[in-house]
């Protein structure tokens, strides 16, 4: 099925953004799916998510955890590279978003874990990054944790460890995944979640 969406995407001429399509790569029967905002410029050469010197960064956080990539599935909202790595533009991923919810219904994981501002917003569009990153918020029949993004925290010593800090919740939160999704969702007016485990800290 992820084929099938892949060769709809390529397929879809109206699309923006004309570099290579990078869908997405890993185990599509991952528990922990992980979201960026757009490929890079190594990305975009190699037709890979996250191979640049973020996504050694990120390897290496997955490895410190005692996982390994392969593990799990590594996409962007936006598939394609903005010109000179800019920020994706609202358009564009406005018009990638279609795409991602039929990648995220197909591949089914009971984690996300969002990479940067732009795939935060996606699920909890009142969410700030600096204020949520490393909190878990259940988001329909998901746990969604933001994190900042590999890159930025590759720029600033204390975000690469509040980003390390965030992501050693990762193996607790996996066993403990189905428990808490049977948990009744508390969302507010505006639609954005209260995290799930904030008054939990026997666990985190």
């Amino acid at each position: 099925m992820l084929q099938s969406l892949e060769q709809e995407m390529i397929n879809d001429k109206s699309l923006p953004l004309k570099t290579n399509l990078i869908f997405g790569e890993g185990n599509i029967d991952t528990p922990i799916l992980f979201i960026g905002e757009a490929p890079g410029a190594t990305e975009d050469q190699l037709k890979r998510p996250f191979v640049g010197r973020g996504g050694q960064l990120l390897n290496n956080l997955i490895a410190s955890s005692g996982w390994k990539r392969e593990d799990f599935y590594i996409t962007n909202i936006v598939k394609r590279r903005p010109p000179d790595n800019r920020d994706p533009l609202p358009e564009e991923i406005e018009s990638y978003k279609p795409y991602l919810s039929k990648q995220i219904k197909i591949i089914n994981p009971k984690i996300i874990v969002t990479l940067g501002r732009f795939a935060m917003n996606y699920f909890l569009p009142l969410a700030k990054i600096t204020r949520d990153q490393g909190k878990i918020f259940k988001v329909g029949d998901k746990l969604v944790v933001p994190m900042l993004h590999p890159a930025a925290a590759l720029r600033s010593t204390d975000m690469k460890k509040q980003l390390e800090k965030s992501f050693k919740k990762l193996p607790l939160l996996l066993a403990k995944a189905d428990e808490l999704l049977k948990k009744p969702k508390n969302a507010d007016e505006k639609g954005v979640n209260p995290p799930d485990l904030s008054s939990q800290k026997k666990l985190f």
